[in-house]
């Protein structure tokens, strides 16, 4: 079990606050900000905003959010939704007009409404001490200025360089003479820049009732998309109280539905069923029950995650004891199949992460997205504004429940996780990674309570991520007694290379309250890093 759970970092320590996010430059600018006192709120905001800088095939203006906010003086738990909605033009008959079968990977009829400015503005209304204006104010020096251009990014830009060329003004940041920046490379956003002191000046009303909006609105008729100044106006995040499940006398927390956090939360349940602390971690028998659940847990999410305010959802059901118990029953000695043909297989290369702890024990986890790569691959001209993906979460059979309608959220993959002891936090972790994030995070839960792992441990595991064609990833780093036994289990077993970002990018926090000690892992799959005192 120790080699099993090696760190390959040093575990992370304080006793007063704690920042973990997916570029060091989010968490240089958080803790400066929480080693003056900060609130964990404002600290989550402001590395958000210089990711959505310096992430920029990751996250930023365009995309959407979901945030659990814990604070510590009522003890009180909150979930925030602010993902986008379909525009009002969009429906199964308008798409057919114009010859789409499918929802596109890339173009403006990919594009829902971007939620992650009122996001931002939301958490800040109800528990921040700084204004946006404030903490904007920070990060236009990077989109500026330029930030050096690193692997993962140039990785990116090339598998997107087809896709950025058709944008002119996602060219002309991204491909200088249609090639991809080197290593150290400054990337300058201008565009961007001036969008952000906008926003530090006007706030999200300069989107969603101002100048970028009608830049917006503009460019998407210019290409023939579905947006309007009414769709902008009328947007509107969502707070909503957290899904929460038992799971060894503690409470897993996640993000309701439009978000795919239930399946988690089945596959918690499925797996408390068993005994899993007399496995051995890493093992063929566990990968294998996992994976199982896994199986079970995406059906019944396929079956029905939608937005509820279209479509109701049995969750009482789908996270109650019995079904748990039934699903626990139906996993054998041998694999099943359970292909899903609609939804992402792969990816891993989109979405960040953060999580934040300040001296007064409020706790923040926050995930935010463009979904893919550059998402849409649309750039608003003169704004420096990408556009997400996320409609690709909406079906256009029009008897699924995750059908195009009008005004309607698509299916999401991102939820945040917090684990509850009584009614405050002692464990915050999460990871980027489309479909492969619950599983990232139920490999996550297990190897923190079941197997009592410190946190770097946990994130520097080897992991798996079982795709809907039933393909199993695998790091090389597990044992051959584990590849063979899955392969004799009827897995179809491939192998990745050690700390593949396809298994996303996890971070974790634990609180022990008792020591009053704060302990963090980042994962190096990705540029996770994190801070504490």
């Amino acid at each position: 079990m120790q080699e099993y759970f090696r760190s390959y970092r040093p575990i992370l320590m304080g006793s007063k606050w704690m920042i973990t996010a997916d570029h060091p430059l989010a968490v240089q600018a958080a803790a400066s900000l929480l080693d003056k006192g900060g609130d964990a709120v404002d600290a989550a905001v402001l590395a958000n905003l210089v990711m959505a800088v310096v992430n920029p095939h990751m996250c930023g203006l365009g995309g959407d959010l979901f945030a659990l906010v814990y604070r510590a003086d009522s003890r009180q738990l909150k979930a925030l939704d602010a993902a986008g909605f379909a525009p009002r033009k969009a429906s199964l008959d308008s798409y057919a007009e114009m010859g789409i079968e499918q929802i596109p990977a890339t173009g403006i009829h990919t594009c829902t409404v971007p939620g992650a400015l009122a996001g931002w503005q939301a958490l800040l209304d109800e528990y921040g001490t700084s204004g946006l204006d404030t903490l904007i104010g920070r990060v236009i020096d990077y989109a500026r200025d330029g930030f050096p251009a690193y692997e993962k990014l140039i990785g990116s830009i090339e598998n997107k360089r087809e896709q950025l060329s058709h944008s002119p003004a996602a060219a002309s940041v991204f491909l200088t003479a249609g090639r991809a920046p080197q290593v150290g490379d400054l990337i300058r956003q201008p565009a961007l820049a001036e969008s952000l002191a906008l926003i530090g000046d006007q706030g999200p009303a300069a989107f969603y009732r101002g100048k970028l909006g009608e830049m917006l609105v503009r460019h998407s008729a210019e290409l023939g998309g579905c947006f309007s100044l009414e769709d902008l106006a009328d947007y509107r995040v969502i707070w909503k109280q957290p899904l929460t499940v038992p799971y060894r006398g503690y409470a897993i927390a996640t993000q309701p539905p439009p978000s795919q956090g239930m399946a988690l939360l089945m596959q918690a349940r499925i797996l408390e069923q068993a005994d899993i602390g007399s496995m051995t971690p890493g093992s063929a028998e566990l990968v294998h029950l996992m994976a199982e659940a896994k199986k079970l847990a995406f059906a019944k999410r396929d079956q029905y995650i939608c937005d509820p305010e279209f479509q109701s959802i049995p969750l009482d059901t789908l996270l109650g004891s019995d079904l748990a118990l039934r699903q626990a029953g139906r996993i054998g000695p041998q694999a099943r199949e359970q292909a899903c043909s609609y939804r992402f297989a792969r990816g891993g290369e989109d979405t960040v992460y953060m999580m934040a702890v300040d001296d007064q024990g409020n706790a923040v986890v926050l995930i935010q997205s463009i979904f893919q790569e550059f998402g849409s691959c649309v750039m608003v001209p003169q704004s420096g504004m990408l556009l997400h993906n996320r409609g690709r979460g909406f079906s256009l059979n029009p008897s699924h429940p995750c059908r195009l309608e009008p005004l309607k959220r698509p299916y999401h993959t991102l939820h945040p996780v917090m684990v509850m002891d009584s009614d405050r936090p002692c464990l915050l972790f999460g990871s980027p990674g489309g479909d492969g994030q619950t599983q990232t995070n139920i490999q996550l839960l297990i190897n923190l309570i079941d197997f009592g792992s410190d946190v770097q441990g946990a994130v520097d595991a080897p992991r798996w991520r079982s795709l809907p064609d039933g393909e199993l990833l695998i790091e090389n780093r597990f044992p051959e007694d584990t590849l063979r036994g899955l392969s004799q289990r009827g897995h179809v077993v491939k192998q990745v290379g050690p700390f593949s970002s396809l298994m996303g990018s996890a971070q974790a926090i634990r609180l022990d309250r008792d020591n009053k000690i704060l302990t963090g892992g980042a994962d190096g799959r990705r540029l996770g890093y994190g801070l504490g005192r």
